[in-house]
């Protein structure tokens, strides 16, 4: 299997790979073979190490045995590679939206930051009419790619983040990390409080972006049909709620990443 899809998605391989914490296993044993393009839905209850397994094959938390490739970069020796390769949406702790600022400038906030620390140092000496349109094109692929429509919301671009609805700033966050191009999208918590309709809409939406050749990996408490299925069990720890506090020092960690 080629590591780097045609389209630009990552292949991702693991083999009896884990995650050990202070308090215990927060997953282990998982075994995938996805090919670049794969949706992959990690599946299982709050609390089973969903969100690390997310923040482990993205490159945010180190794992404690076996090992995977992503994208040909291998984990855990090559995490910041893994990073580079990949971007996140929708996780707590470390993709939140500031609820004072507006769409668009979130938008441009962050097409502004990609342009300043992945670009070379010829293109930062483009022309600023030729920069200004690379960012809009950036903008306007990744809000298609999520399905968010600004002229559809209250005020447009305008529209402040704590006024959109939940699967709104969902898409928002998906369209934040798209414009990165990344070729391995990983998406936390993708059926949280959404309604039936809404639920199978995002995972449309997430099927869409992953046949135009982006692998995503999407954190879910059930997986849609025809998705790549990685099944969480309960941590080993003597405290139930000890996953969620593995998960909660490893979101502080990868937001400082």
């Amino acid at each position: 299997m080629d590591a780097v899809g045609r389209e630009g998605g990552a292949a991702v391989t693991a083999e009896g790979f884990g995650v050990k914490g202070p308090r215990g296993w927060a997953f282990r044993g998982i075994e995938v073979d996805a090919a670049p393009g794969s949706l992959v839905a990690i599946e299982g209850p709050s609390g089973s190490g969903r969100t690390c397994l997310l923040l482990a094959l993205t490159g945010r938390m180190r794992a404690g045995e076996g090992t995977a490739v992503v994208g040909g970069f291998r984990l855990p020796k090559q995490m910041s590679a893994v990073r580079r390769v990949s971007a996140l949406a929708h996780v707590p702790g470390v993709t939140d939206l500031d609820p004072a600022l507006t769409v668009a400038e979130h938008l441009r906030e962050r097409a502004l930051l990609q342009r300043r620390f992945d670009g070379s140092l010829r293109s930062l000496l483009r022309p600023r009419g030729e920069r200004t349109t690379e960012a809009k094109l950036r903008i306007d692929t990744a809000l298609t790619a999520a399905g968010l429509d600004r002229e559809a919301l209250p005020k447009g671009g305008r529209t402040a983040v704590r006024d959109l609805e939940r699967v709104e700033a969902l898409r928002l966050s998906l369209a934040l990390a798209l414009i990165g191009r990344p070729l391995l999208l990983g998406v936390d918590d993708t059926d949280l409080k959404l309604a039936d309709a809404e639920r199978a809409a995002i995972w449309d939406q997430l099927k869409a972006i992953a046949e135009a050749g982006t692998t995503v990996v999407a954190v879910c408490s059930e997986a849609p049909e025809g998705a790549t299925v990685l099944s969480t069990a309960p941590a080993d720890t003597d405290d139930p709620d000890d996953t969620d506090k593995e998960a909660a020092d490893a979101l502080a960690e990868a937001g400082r990443a």
